[in-house]
C-alpha cells in the first residue's frame, strides 16, 4: 500500500509503499484511512522531538485520522506510540479507543480539527475546575491550537477570552472566533491591565516569553489571594523556562501541564466523544485543507495560511 514512510528522523517522510498493516492483537481492526491531519504532534513524533514518539523505523507517519473499519463505520481514531501510523491508505486501530463518528460527518474537518482542539478542551475539561463565567488568557493565540482555543473557551462559557500573540494581522481575526480582547505577546502594560482577574491561563508558549506574561499577570494581579491556574500545553518558543521562586509564593498560583500523561487515557476517552459531536455539527469554524497524500514531502514543512489545517487523503 501508499504510505507517507519515515526513513529519518531528520527530513519530511515521502510518498512510497509499505506493508500491509496487520491486525495482530485480539480486537484490532484494519481500517481504510479516509482523512489524517498534519499538526505540530504528528511533525514531532515524525522527527523524534516529541516525548511521546516510536524510535523504530522506518515507520508510517500520523498519529490520528479518520476512516472506515470493515464494520462499514465511520470512525476517528487516535494512535499511541508503537501502533501503525495513520498517513496510508490503511491503518490498524483498537476499536475501543476510537469514536464513531455521526451520519454525514465530514471526515476532513474532523480529521483536521480534532488534534489542534483536543489542547485546550482537555485541558479546560481534565486539568483545571473550570466554570462558566471564568476568564481565560490564551498565550499563542495565532497558532492553530490557539485558535481552536479561542472558539473552545467561550464555547465552553468564558466570560472573556483574552488572545495574545505575536502576529498583528492574525490577532485581528481572532474576535470573529470570539476573543473579546487581543494583545500582543510583548506589550506588558496592555497585558497587564487586560488579565488582571484572569482565572485560568492556557499557555502554548512557554520559554522566556511565558515567564515574562507570568511575572507581568502576578505584578498586576488584582487579588492575588484569586486563583490563577496556569495551563502548559506547548512550548514553541522553548521547553525550559526559569521560573523564580518569588512568583510562586507572592501569589496563589497553581502551574500543571496538560498533554499525554498528565491527563489518563480513560479521561481522554471519556471527553473526546463530546468533541468530536461538537465539531462534527459545526460549532466551530474549521479550515480544512485536504491534501493528496502523494503531496506530503512538498506539504510537510511549508508554512500554513493563518487557521489552516492541513489533512492528507490518500
Amino acid at each position: 500500500m501508499k504510505a507517507a514512510v519515515i526513513t529519518t528522523f531528520d527530513r519530511a517522510p515521502h510518498y512510497g509503499d509499505f506493508g500491509e498493516p496487520i491486525a495482530a492483537e485480539p480486537g484490532e481492526m484494519q481500517v481504510d484511512v479516509l482523512a489524517a491531519g498534519l499538526h505540530h504532534l504528528a511533525r514531532g513524533r515524525a522527527s523524534a522531538a516529541h516525548y511521546a514518539r516510536a524510535a523504530q523505523l522506518p515507520q508510517i507517519a500520523g498519529v490520528d485520522g479518520v476512516g472506515r473499519g470493515s464494520d462499514g463505520r465511520l470512525r476517528y481514531f487516535a494512535q499511541a506510540p508503537g501502533q501503525p501510523g495513520t498517513m496510508a491508505q490503511r491503518t490498524v486501530i483498537a476499536p475501543g479507543h476510537s469514536i464513531e463518528l455521526p451520519p454525514g460527518s465530514d471526515p476532513v474537518a474532523v480529521a483536521g480539527a480534532m488534534n489542534p482542539a483536543m489542547a485546550s478542551w482537555l485541558a479546560l475539561r481534565c486539568r483545571v475546575p473550570f466554570r462558566r463565567g471564568h476568564k481565560v488568557l490564551i498565550l499563542g493565540a495565532t497558532g492553530s491550537a490557539g485558535r481552536m482555543a479561542v472558539q473552545i473557551a467561550r464555547h465552553l462559557g468564558a466570560s472573556q477570552v483574552i488572545a495574545a500573540g505575536r502576529n498583528s494581522q492574525q490577532l485581528a481575526q481572532l474576535p470573529a472566533l470570539g476573543a473579546s480582547d487581543t494583545v500582543a505577546l510583548d506589550d506588558a502594560a496592555r497585558l497587564g491591565a487586560l488579565a488582571r482577574k484572569v482565572d485560568v491561563v492556557l499557555d502554548f508558549v512557554w520559554g522566556a516569553p511565558a515567564m515574562a506574561a507570568l511575572h507581568t499577570l502576578v505584578e498586576r494581579r488584582a487579588d492575588r489571594s484569586q486563583l490563577l491556574t496556569w495551563i502548559h500545553i506547548g512550548s514553541v518558543a522553548g521547553e525550559s523556562a526559569a521560573l523564580a521562586g518569588a512568583l510562586l509564593r507572592s501569589a496563589n498560583l497553581r502551574l500543571v501541564g496538560s498533554g499525554l500523561g498528565s491527563v489518563p487515557q480513560q479521561e481522554i476517552l471519556m471527553e473526546l466523544p463530546a468533541l468530536v459531536h461538537e465539531i462534527a455539527r459545526g460549532s466551530f469554524r474549521i479550515d480544512a485543507r485536504a491534501v493528496p497524500l502523494r503531496d506530503v514531502e512538498q506539504v510537510w514543512n511549508a508554512p500554513p495560511h493563518a487557521g489552516e489545517h492541513i489533512v492528507f487523503v490518500p
